[in-house]
């Protein structure tokens, strides 16, 4: 067994004790394009998180048996190809449904309330030199009473509702599940009412060519002026030079972006220099918690393809 990528999951606080209990197995930080068939050669199972397998790679791995992706998206690897060539291919499944909800507030809060703004003014010692118990450098507001869409609504989708819900948000979401099959706080909307009604729009659904660049020039001109766009889906459903230019023109209020077309980004991405757009590095999946659960179904997924009862796979 083989991890190409093995950073991502496990920078050094994790062990991968579980899945060494089940065979030989060789962990690599990174691995470059051209190292992954002398690294993988004699594998039986390749573990992948970014480092891509196309049908020409998997031309030359004839060994191979198994691929694990170590993340629930695996358009990293061409699974018509392994399927062909009767390898397995399984992901990893609703592991960090909790922690990219969080990551939506994190980011919402944040332009709330400015934390970091003001938390750095005080450092600077623009609260000991106030005149007053307390000022304001920038406005903030409540999520109470907002409206908030949500575009998918799936393990992710339902999460962010529920916390919504919770703030005294009013929830709208455009999915393809009946009325019947949403919590009663949820109401399905169209695209059109999505746009023009909420206060902040939020992106779950997967990316595929309808949903590639979602988020563009005429979307953005339905949205309200104090619209705020969140995306911890997939980079290009945003068309970053529309969003940027929205960003730095005022047409929309603010950005929490946890993802981006390219990953890591070009330094002369548009979003990196737009007003109001605040970026993290791809990480709302990355909590301790989250990692430590995708070990433990990386593992079960290996334990249970040794067994014959194969689970998770994404190419049957």
């Amino acid at each position: 067994m083989v991890a190409l990528d093995g950073y991502g999951l496990n920078p050094g606080d994790l062990s991968w004790e579980q899945i060494e209990s089940l065979g030989e197995f060789t962990v690599y930080d990174r691995t470059a394009v051209d190292e992954i068939v002398e690294r993988a050669a004699q594998a039986d199972i390749v573990l992948t998180n970014k480092t891509p397998l196309n049908a020409a790679t998997l031309d030359k791995l004839p060994r191979l048996r198994y691929i694990g992706v170590l993340a629930t998206g695996y358009n990293i690897v061409d699974i018509e190809a392994a399927k062909e060539r009767g390898i397995v291919v399984t992901n990893i499944p609703a592991y960090s449904t909790d922690s990219v909800a969080q990551m939506v507030f994190a980011h919402l809060l944040h332009i709330a309330n400015d934390v970091a703004a003001y938390a750095q003014s005080v450092k600077a010692g623009d609260w000991a030199n106030c005149k007053d118990f307390c000022y304001l450098k920038s406005p903030i507001f409540e999520l109470a009473g907002k409206t908030i869409g949500i575009v998918g609504f799936g393990h992710i989708g339902s999460a962010v509702a529920r916390i919504a819900h919770a703030f005294g948000m009013k929830v709208l979401a455009k999915t393809s599940k009946s009325r019947e099959a949403l919590p009663d706080y949820v109401s399905p909307v169209s695209w059109g009412t999505l746009l023009a009604d909420s206060d902040v729009i939020t992106l779950h659904c997967p990316l595929t060519d309808s949903t590639r660049n979602l988020i563009n020039a005429d979307s953005i001109a339905r949205m309200k002026p104090t619209a705020i766009v969140i995306n911890t889906g997939r980079g290009p459903l945003v068309n970053e030079h529309d969003l940027a230019e929205a960003l730095n023109s005022g047409r929309i209020k603010a950005a929490g972006v946890d993802v981006l077309s390219q990953e890591p980004p070009r330094a002369d991405n548009p979003l990196i220099a737009a007003r109001h757009c605040y970026i993290t590095p791809h990480i709302a999946w990355a909590t301790f918690e989250a990692r430590e659960r995708l070990m433990q179904i990386a593992a079960d997924n290996i334990r249970q393809y040794i067994d014959g009862h194969t689970v998770n796979q994404v190419n049957r």
